[in-house]
């Protein structure tokens, strides 16, 4: 990046002064506190709602009343 390219830009819209001072702001705090690192790590796991093989199902299996066993939850 040169010295004088913008660090950002608008691409839609028109924002006032004080809004684009605002999101200057948030992304001058967002810099300043560092990468995650740390604070990723320290996460403990996720909740079951997050389990992205609960939304997945079992494999139907062949027979005469499978087409039963088919939207039944497991």
């Amino acid at each position: 990046m040169t010295a004088g390219a913008p660090l950002f830009r608008v691409v839609h819209g028109n924002p006032s002064v004080e809004e684009t001072a605002a999101l200057a702001a948030v992304f001058a705090a967002k810099l300043a506190a560092g990468p995650p690192g740390d604070r990723a790590r320290r996460r403990g796991p996720a909740g079951g709602w997050a389990d992205r093989a609960r939304s997945m199902r079992a494999p139907l299996t062949r027979g005469p009343d499978a087409w039963r066993a088919s939207s039944q939850p497991q």
